[in-house]
């Protein structure tokens, strides 16, 4: 459920980028990393319904998944914990939680605007 004011912040800060370059959203790209404590399918259920009637409704949202890592206290080498364990695959060593895996936030926005070359980057590109 704490997504829904997430997903409605999402489109609060995605709409102001459309309106400050007189244009519509087309994309939004997120990151959202495994231990964020928020789960994606979700976002995108409450964004398809929340933006009905602004500037991000039709607009895709791509999300990036990041997986949890942990680091070696031995060899100092990042890992993808494996179920039940702990131990690093490089030397054995043990691992210890990092904040790899904690991410979230709006990588870019994609705008569609009338005159293409007002928006930030090519053809609409990101903003």
């Amino acid at each position: 459920m704490h997504e829904y004011p997430v997903t409605l912040e999402i489109i609060r800060l995605a709409e102001k980028t459309a309106e400050e370059n007189h244009g519509r959203v087309r994309g939004i790209h997120l990151v959202i990393g495994e231990d964020s404590g928020f789960i994606g399918e979700s976002i995108q259920m409450y964004f398809d319904v929340l933006a009905a009637g602004t500037l991000c409704e039709g607009a895709q949202v791509t999300i990036e998944g990041v997986k949890p890592k942990l680091s070696c206290e031995k060899c100092g080498k990042l890992f993808e914990r494996k179920r039940f364990s702990f131990t690093c695959p490089f030397c054995g060593g043990s691992g210890n939680p990092t904040e790899t895996g904690k991410e979230f936030y709006i990588k870019d926005v994609e705008l569609f605007v009338e005159d293409e070359s007002d928006a930030h980057g090519e053809k609409g590109g990101p903003a």
